[in-house]
C-alpha cells in the first residue's frame, strides 16, 4: 500500500526535498483516477481525471522523522497546488493516514470519508478521504 508509484515519477507530478545531498521529503499529485497506492499488486485506475470536474489527487507525502515540522511538507504541498492548478483543477483530494491527517488539516483539507483499509496481513487501516478547494489568486 505505502510503496512506489512510477506513474507519478513518469507524469513529472513527483516532487524530492533534499537537503545536503540527501532526501528529506517527498510528495506529489496526480492527474489520475487512482487514489493512493503502489503500482504493484494494487488494483488501478490510471485513467485521467477531467480538471473541470473531478480533484487532482495528492499522493505519497512522506518527510524523514528527523526532519518534521521544518516546512518540508509546506514547500513540497505548495509545489503540487502550484502544479494542479496550472493544469486546470480548482480540488484537491488525499487518503490520510490518521497520523496525516492534522498535517493535511493544516494545509486546509477538510475530511468528508472515514473508512478503513485491509492490509496485507489483514489488520485494518483506518483512513480519512480528505479534499480542499484550490484558491485561484
Amino acid at each position: 500500500m505505502f510503496a512506489v508509484d512510477r506513474q507519478l515519477i513518469a507524469d513529472g507530478t513527483y516532487f524530492v526535498a533534499e537537503r545536503d545531498g540527501g532526501v528529506v521529503g517527498c510528495g506529489g499529485w496526480s492527474r489520475r483516477r487512482t487514489l493512493f497506492g503502489g503500482d504493484r499488486g494494487v488494483p488501478r485506475d490510471d485513467s485521467l481525471l477531467d480538471p473541470v470536474r473531478e480533484p487532482a489527487r495528492i499522493r505519497a507525502f512522506f518527510v524523514r522523522p528527523a526532519c518534521a515540522r521544518q516546512g518540508i511538507g509546506g514547500l513540497l504541498m505548495r509545489a503540487c497546488e502550484r502544479a494542479a492548478m496550472a493544469a486546470g483543477f480548482g480540488t484537491l483530494e488525499l487518503v490520510a493516514t490518521l497520523a496525516g491527517e492534522p498535517l493535511y488539516a493544516a494545509f486546509a483539507f477538510c475530511a468528508i470519508e472515514r473508512y478503513e483499509l485491509t492490509l496485507a496481513n489483514g489488520l485494518p487501516l483506518p483512513v480519512v478521504r480528505m479534499r480542499k478547494t484550490l484558491a485561484r489568486d
